[in-house]
């Protein structure tokens, strides 16, 4: 391999002549062999969106030149284009500033934006730290990144994903509102409901998860940016902060503001921890939701049955016929791994030790698989089983018509205990409730069919 020589402070570096990163980033790369989890590829661009900002705003401060800024700028739009994902190649286990990610994003910028002027024959040269790095520090520009990245895929991955299972809900809701089933509490047979009703509980989840999570994300749109070193903006131009946010907003579409305390927003991560919380609460949901479904699909001939679901891959290498209800089981992995994340990100927002917080990145890495997890598996199980949910009205109507629990409509005619009396005998003699409530001269046939409908057991009367 050959290799061409790059210098830090602390020295010289061999680096491979074919990449375009310095000696920061191959001193990080050989010091931390930790893992084989990198830097999330949102945080690299979340970088590229503020790099590129903070080159404008201080060409328009009259602090950098117009050639080196718009070189830094056409260095930046060639990582968001994604030319250049194969020259960031940190792991997540690094310094917990995230110090030599912001390092590999300045020395590849300053190498392509080098390159760019050597081409268009200017004697101006970037230097990663005076140029690209000018006005700032990796302890504001971490978790500026960090937020662009999360919002982005909030806004941008997340939420369209919830609302495509929300709206797919909501046509089951509808299609399903007048097919009468039995109720199941604790597991056991309740009263009666429609399959309608059962669902429209998932798309409720879904509705408030939404509105849950979209509450979190002005706290997270506060960026950090202007702080410098330990919050006080030491080395930034006074409207650096204010005018950098203005310019990520332009780009991003995405209504970013100066975080209005910036010693608050290097040290402390708690708009993070309660974001990532609205997600476990959406995986919680769509815990529950997967659930229902397998519980409610179980069978074919010795679960409960009650409705059909895709049949996308054959379910057993042993048993010849079997159909497993893998969607849910993927979506109640993905639920178990963004539980385990929120508790890993809980943990490092609370280790702020003064003026910084040195936990960011895998506060990073967590938050963003957790959210393109959810959004992922939300599409998959709408895609490969949603969309194909239908009842199993034989089996609906076999379930109804043998519960118990239908002798609650008799509460208001012959009293609680007397209906117990009927459930508890028909249990015990193996009869229906119809034949008990005759036997025991409680009610008359024609009283019972009167007063026994579970079509109208589904609503108030």
């Amino acid at each position: 391999m050959d290799y061409r020589i790059e210098h830090d402070t602390i020295g010289e570096m061999k680096v491979p002549v074919e990449k375009y990163w310095g000696a920061q980033t191959q001193r990080s790369k050989e010091n931390f062999p930790i893992g084989h989890e990198q830097m999330p590829q949102e945080i690299i661009e979340g970088f590229a969106i503020l790099k590129r900002s903070a080159a404008i705003v201080n060409s328009e401060l009259g602090l950098l030149e117009q050639t080196k800024a718009d070189a830094i700028t056409y260095a930046a739009d060639e990582i968001l284009a994604g030319k250049l994902d194969e020259h960031f190649p940190l792991v997540v286990w690094q310094t917990g500033s995230g110090t030599q990610s912001n390092m590999n994003v300045n020395e590849v910028m300053a190498y392509v934006g080098n390159e760019k002027l050597k081409k268009d024959d200017s004697d101006v040269t970037l230097h990663p730290n005076d140029d690209v790095n000018k006005s700032q520090s990796s302890n504001d520009t971490y978790p500026t990144a960090l937020h662009i990245a999360a919002t982005r895929k909030l806004e941008d991955v997340v939420i369209p994903a919830l609302q495509k299972t929300k709206q797919t809900l909501k046509e089951k809701m509808e299609a399903f509102e007048d097919v009468v089933k039995i109720g199941r509490t604790h597991l056991q047979d309740a009263t009666p409901l429609t399959l309608g009703q059962e669902i429209s509980g998932w798309h409720r989840m879904l509705e408030k998860t939404e509105a849950m999570i979209q509450g979190t994300i002005p706290f997270v749109k506060e960026l950090a940016i202007g702080g410098t070193a330990v919050g006080t903006g030491l080395n930034a131009h006074p409207e650096f902060s204010e005018r950098v946010s203005e310019k990520i907003s332009e780009y991003t579409g995405k209504n970013f503001q100066s975080a209005p305390n910036k010693f608050h927003a290097l040290t402390s991560h708690d708009e993070l921890v309660h974001a990532h919380g609205a997600l476990k609460g959406l995986a919680a949901d769509l815990m529950k939701i997967a659930n229902d479904v397998r519980w409610l699909a179980s069978g074919p001939r010795c679960g409960i049955g009650e409705i059909t679901i895709p049949a996308n891959e054959p379910g057993s290498s042993i048993m010849p016929g079997k159909v497993n209800p893998t969607q849910s089981e993927a979506v109640t992995m993905v639920a178990t791994q963004v539980m385990g994340n929120d508790s890993t990100i809980g943990i490092a927002a609370s280790q702020g030790n003064f003026e910084l917080n040195v936990f960011k990145p895998v506060i990073a890495y967590n938050f963003l698989q957790s959210a393109q997890l959810l959004a992922d598996s939300m599409i998959s199980f709408t895609d490969r089983c949603l969309v194909g949910l239908e009842p199993n009205h034989e089996q609906i109507e076999k379930n109804l018509s043998d519960s118990l629990m239908l002798v609650t409509a008799l509460n208001p005619h012959i009293g609680y205990e007397n209906a117990a009396k009927i459930a508890k005998k028909a249990y015990e003699d193996n009869k229906t409730l119809k034949e008990t409530a005759v036997e025991l001269d409680l009610l008359t046939e024609e009283q019972f069919d009167e007063y026994v409908k579970p079509e109208e057991m589904t609503h108030p009367k």
